[in-house]
């Protein structure tokens, strides 16, 4: 991240949730990811789109709703490559970008859609719940993220 200019290293100012993660194994620093790897989950976010869009117009909800998710899980991963993380859990993902969204790099929104993206994923994968509206909602949620995890991973 950059602050006046400056980079700023997210991993020197670990919250005690990233920190209880990390002592976990949820969470691993590594040297920040190069552009082919953030260019890599950039790719595969897109391209897990494409298969939900495939897949709401072919009326298999379950599985729009699970591809919008881990299209925005992948263009989420880009920027935790970028910052010099490696998610071992889903749910760190979601605490990394509320550090994010603190520092003032990212609206609180995508975290609130990530959460609920993936609570829909579990919903569907994992209980048979799912529905054209949560998927036609999910899908729409993913584009955006995605959009806005291309625009963020350019300034980190």
């Amino acid at each position: 991240m950059k602050t006046n200019g400056k980079p700023v290293d997210m991993r020197a100012k670990i919250s005690a949730a990233l920190d209880r993660a990390i002592k976990l194994g949820h969470l691993k620093i590594e040297e920040p990811g190069g552009e082919e790897v953030v260019k890599h989950y950039v790719e595969q976010a897109q391209l897990d789109l494409d298969t939900a869009e495939h897949s709401m117009e072919e009326k298999d909800y379950k599985w729009s709703i699970v591809q919008s998710y881990y299209s925005m899980f992948n263009a989420a991963r880009a920027v935790l490559f970028k910052l010099g993380f490696r998610d071992q859990k889903h749910y760190v993902i979601a605490d990394v970008l509320e550090e994010i969204s603190k520092e003032g790099k990212l609206e609180p929104k995508y975290v609130d859609d990530f959460k609920a993206s993936m609570r829909s994923r579990e919903d569907a994968n994992y209980r048979s719940i799912f529905s054209l509206e949560t998927a036609n909602f999910t899908l729409e949620m993913a584009k955006e993220f995605l959009n806005r995890m291309k625009a963020l991973v350019k300034v980190l």
